[in-house]
């Protein structure tokens, strides 16, 4: 587990990088005056214009217009756009210096993926995801919290716990995982509690969740194999992973992360041993398994949205409590 203060200066790192470059047509802010060969200032700090030609990366600079149809090349860390600079702090959207503290505030933690699942190799990743609690006062603030931290250098990301709860209710994949992930590496007592009610959030939407997925992704690579020749073999193998995972969520009312009893032909899938239409055969073959599982499934239409309610708000009582 990465130590607590490398965590939070590896997400400190990743706020103030998170930087894009603005499309042609964004309408930008100024952030300092914009000054002629003269020395006169020719536009005020906190002047509107249009971008009119983006730099290819934030090295170069951008070709403004103004107002009064003047252009000027300016540099990304003298623009900001106007809807950002009408939000100012306020922003729900936008990550504050003090946002990456936030990630104290985890109060679940796991990890899902290949570790989990059994069938990491040498170049697999330790992807960690779970929910944190917000204190009371930031979540009732004009600064409010994002509906999810992530860091793509460490491979984790965590939703707010509400984002997080509906998500789960809607039979998202990796939720649902999170749930019953073997390697659990934080729990608080709350998060205890949510854990020892996980049935709640299984229903028949699990059949069309998982399927409706499954079967974009597919179409994707079915044209992948038209156009290039080729897939990307991992990805494969984890669509028919989750085909496999939600046939058994709907007749044992559980979500299985490791996949012991598939695991060496998971493995072939994933070295690319099983060629395309032995794959497709054993894909089509669950999903009819998949639909007998849910013509047969004794899951209710719908997830427990009470009880998920009640929880949610016993989790918004202990962030006022703890404060």
């Amino acid at each position: 587990m990465i130590p607590l203060l490398d965590r939070r200066l590896r997400w400190e790192c990743l706020i103030v990088n998170s930087k894009f470059i603005f499309p042609v047509g964004t309408q930008v802010v100024t952030m300092a005056e914009v000054v002629g060969q003269n020395g006169r200032t020719l536009h005020p700090r906190g002047s509107v214009g249009v971008v009119v030609k983006s730099p290819t990366d934030l090295s170069h600079s951008y070709r403004v217009r103004f107002p009064d149809g003047v252009e000027e090349a300016l540099k990304s860390a003298d623009l900001t756009t106007l809807a950002k600079f009408k939000a100012g702090d306020i922003d729900g959207d936008s990550v504050s210096f003090e946002r990456h503290e936030l990630i104290d505030h985890v109060i679940f933690q796991c990890i899902i993926g290949s570790q989990a699942y059994g069938l990491a190799d040498s170049e697999s990743d330790v992807d960690r995801r779970g929910f944190y609690l917000p204190p009371a006062e930031r979540h009732w603030s004009l600064y409010g919290v994002p509906e999810q931290l992530e860091n793509h250098e460490t491979q984790e990301a965590y939703w707010e716990i509400q984002k997080f709860i509906i998500l789960a209710l809607k039979a998202n994949p990796n939720v649902l995982e999170c749930l019953y992930s073997p390697l659990v590496e934080r729990a608080t007592p709350l998060a205890e509690e949510l854990i020892a009610m996980r049935e709640i959030f299984l229903s028949r939407l699990i059949y069309q969740t998982f399927n409706g997925y499954v079967i974009s992704q597919f179409k994707k690579m079915q044209a992948d194999i038209r156009n290039q020749g080729k897939v990307k073999w991992k990805h494969v193998m984890h669509l028919i992973r989750l085909l496999i995972s939600g046939t058994e969520g709907l007749k044992h009312g559980v979500i299985p992360v490791q996949v012991t009893d598939h695991r060496d032909d998971l493995l072939r899938i994933k070295r690319g041993e099983m060629d395309w239409d032995e794959t497709e055969k054993w894909r089509l073959s669950l999903h009819k398994e998949f639909e007998k599982a849910f013509e047969q499934t004794s899951l209710p239409e719908r997830p427990d949205y009470e009880k998920a309610n009640a929880f949610l708000i016993r989790a918004r009582k202990a962030a006022i409590e703890t404060r």
